[in-house]
């Protein structure tokens, strides 16, 4: 019984010196977790940065000013790369009444076909 007694002792000594060691190693662990978060902050320029109102302002400013500057300096080479429509006007084209009705009639014309055919293939 004695003998039980001293093993019991011993197993309670060996879980208390180990939960220290939990502990410890727990703090260990939240320590390097919590440098790693501040690491994380200052190396990242993205991380929490705040940009006030009158800064972003600011800088779209800059940005508009930066487009005028190509658009205005842009040649040939440059406006197809900045799109079809940059620096020159839109031009509006507009068919005349004659000419949108022949487009229908045509048009008509082509679903008549298509129908007629539709009917005799299912004929």
């Amino acid at each position: 019984m004695e003998k039980l007694v001293n093993v019991l002792e011993q197993l309670r000594d060996e879980r208390g010196r180990t939960q220290k060691q939990l502990e410890q190693l727990d703090s260990a662990i939240s320590v390097l977790e919590g440098l790693g978060r501040d690491n994380s902050a200052r190396t990242s320029s993205a991380a929490g940065r705040v940009v006030s109102p009158l800064a972003r302002r600011r800088m779209a400013a800059a940005q508009r000013a930066r487009w005028a500057r190509a658009r205005k300096t842009s040649g040939k080479t440059a406006s197809k790369t900045a799109g079809k429509t940059a620096g020159k006007s839109r031009v509006v084209r507009m068919l005349s009444p004659d000419a949108r009705r022949r487009i229908a009639a045509a048009q008509k014309a082509r679903w008549a076909k298509f129908r007629a055919e539709k009917r005799a293939a299912a004929a």
